[in-house]
């Protein structure tokens, strides 16, 4: 008897749970974007490029691999040039920030040889 009990209050619980969980599944209308198209995003640090679907606004276009034009989403970092994803170091120089270094410490470079 104190066994049926107990099954009674699991499937009683687990029937809560899963109602539970369907009403937090259900999205709210009226409030999520109707404007999604295909994007591209492009990695300008190794010109890689990913499409997909997105409602970002952009004024630019590119044509991509397939031959059509679609319009562009310009990234500094991706998972394909970002050292944590690749492994390796790769130096990324969005802003002459490498070239600045080498300049400054250009004579103790220098000395070395």
């Amino acid at each position: 008897m104190q066994t049926q009990n107990r099954n009674k209050i699991f499937t009683n619980r687990l029937k809560n749970h899963c109602l539970k969980r369907q009403n937090l599944n259900k999205m709210k209308k009226g409030i999520h974007p109707e404007n999604y198209r295909l994007v591209v995003f492009k990695d300008m640090s190794n010109d890689n490029m990913i499409l997909t679907r997105s409602c970002a606004a952009t004024k630019e276009t590119v044509v991509y691999t397939d031959g059509n034009e679609y319009p562009v989403v310009k990234l500094e970092i991706s998972n394909t040039s970002h050292p944590f994803f690749t492994g390796k170091l790769k130096l990324v120089d969005t802003a002459g920030r490498v070239d600045k270094f080498m300049n400054k410490y250009k004579r103790h470079f220098d000395a070395k040889k």
